[in-house]
């Protein structure tokens, strides 16, 4: 996300948890009392306890939603293609606002209860571990925003023309039922039906659409593991790009209120050329389509890393074009996207490396070198505040951007050019489609690099006095 305009905000940590017991003697049978537990209700991170869902990891979500702005009602159906992690009696999953219609696992009716934002399913027999199983969820009602006394609203938003449905760290819950955690990262088909003179966004490779009695149904197809909180929903009037790139989709999408060949359409015709920039810094492109969506929405004063196709508000084109914000959320796609945090407190894996990304950006582009940009941000840091494990208000503070960056060319001058881009690229290779940690990171760092660098990276990350800059 670049929060330059406003912070959104965060998820936690998975480790997945429950009871793991012994097999039954073959002359005592599974008896749910005896073997099998009920899923935790959350992961256990610090920062949000209750967010994602314990005892399961999803592989992929199959989402089918029709919405009508005219009146604010969706409906939709989630089936959940998902593998035990222990024996389950019950299982929760992150869903506020909609009514549930109905739920079956493995086509069989189960029962469900809503306990506060966790729908709680129990099927009809226990779930033995290491299997793989479905749940379908019928749903239905007005979607609600979600309010966030740390980051404001969030979530299913509606609009003039539609709705955006969008946020950091709680938008999914606002429209489908989900394990609402970057940890558990699965795939996704997303088909979306709207009036006709409407267009439906999301992420991945566009499936096209077919019109039927008024309607237009949109398909989409994320194949690579995603975040929940990268999904998104988008419904409106749009003047839409495509095209192709690399042999991959390009798909770019810029609300119908914009004025064509602004400042929008001039920064998102970057968005392949600052792509290809980023390859040769990180590695390959590790998504399988590029694009970006401009929004135009006075509570989207953010823009947010949704894979394979940002999505930006209307503000960063206000006063001209900003390749740099299109930098920033494409840098996400190697650093947030494909390797997503385990726990939300380092979060500074994601946003240190996009905002350094933009210095590298603004040098490739003919401005300040990286250096510069390092020393002028040097010059003004308040090194108070921790760029690692900040806190849960401070998710999108100035340490976590800033000072992560900071960090991240303190790094480079520590190792040298070619250890560091060696690091880079190890880091996306090795960790592609995964989840990692602020320790995994520097573990890399000094396999590649040869050096000890843990007294580099708590001087730079948690230390509460400016740090000597290396060599």
């Amino acid at each position: 996300m670049n929060r330059r305009i406003v912070a959104a905000a965060a998820v936690v940590a998975l480790v997945a948890t429950g009871c793991t017991d012994p097999s039954p003697s073959p002359d005592r049978p599974r008896t749910p009392s005896a073997d099998f537990q009920p899923g935790d209700e959350g992961i256990g991170d610090a920062y949000f306890p209750k967010y994602g869902n314990g005892g399961y990891d999803v592989r992929h979500y199959r989402l089918v939603v029709k919405y009508d702005p005219a009146t604010d009602e969706l409906t939709g159906t989630a089936t959940i293609t998902a593998a035990a992690t222990t024996n389950l009696s019950r299982f929760n999953l992150d869903f506020v606002g909609l009514s549930v219609d109905a739920v079956k696992v493995n086509g069989t009716n189960a029962r469900d209860k809503r306990e506060d934002a966790e729908l709680v399913i129990t099927p009809s027999a226990g779930i033995v571990k290491d299997s793989e199983f479905t749940v379908e969820i019928g749903y239905s009602g007005k979607p609600q925003a979600i309010q966030s006394p740390d980051f404001g609203e969030g979530g299913f938003l509606h609009t003039d023309d539609g709705a955006i449905a969008l946020g950091q760290p709680e938008s999914a819950s606002t429209w489908f039922p989900v394990n609402d955690h970057p940890s558990d990262k699965a795939t996704y088909d997303i088909e979306a039906t709207v009036p006709k003179d409407l267009t439906a966004l999301s992420n991945g490779i566009p499936g096209g659409s077919s019109e039927a009695d008024g309607w237009t149904t949109w398909k989409w197809s994320e194949k690579v593991p995603m975040a929940s909180y990268l999904a998104f929903l988008v419904v409106g009037k749009f003047r839409v790009e495509t095209g192709e790139h690399k042999g991959r989709p390009l798909f770019t999408a810029i609300h119908s209120t914009l004025r064509p060949g602004g400042p929008a359409d001039q920064s998102m015709a970057q968005t392949t050329r600052i792509a290809d920039f980023l390859e040769t810094q990180f590695g390959p492109y590790p998504v399988e389509a590029y694009g970006g969506v401009v929004v135009d929405d006075d509570r989207i004063r953010y823009a947010l890393e949704t894979q394979s196709r940002p999505v930006y508000g209307d503000v960063f084109f206000e006063e001209g074009p900003d390749t740099e914000v299109v930098a920033h959320e494409l840098a996400h796609q190697w650093f947030g996207d494909s390797v997503s945090i385990a726990q939300w407190r380092d979060i500074w894996l994601n946003e240190g490396f996009a905002s350094y990304a933009e210095w590298l950006w603004i040098e490739e582009s003919g401005g300040l070198s990286v250096q510069e940009s390092f020393q002028r941000e040097y010059d003004s840091t308040d090194w108070e505040d921790p760029t690692a494990d900040p806190g849960r208000a401070e998710l999108f503070s100035d340490a976590v951007y800033q000072r992560g960056a900071l960090a991240v060319h303190a790094l480079r001058l520590a190792v040298g050019d070619d250890d560091f881009f060696r690091i880079l690229k190890t880091w996306t290779a090795e960790k592609k489609n995964g989840i990692a940690t602020t320790a995994e990171f520097i573990t890399v760092a000094e396999r590649v690099s040869g050096e000890s660098l843990g007294g580099l990276f708590d001087a730079w990350l948690v230390g509460d006095k400016a740090p000597e800059i290396p060599g």
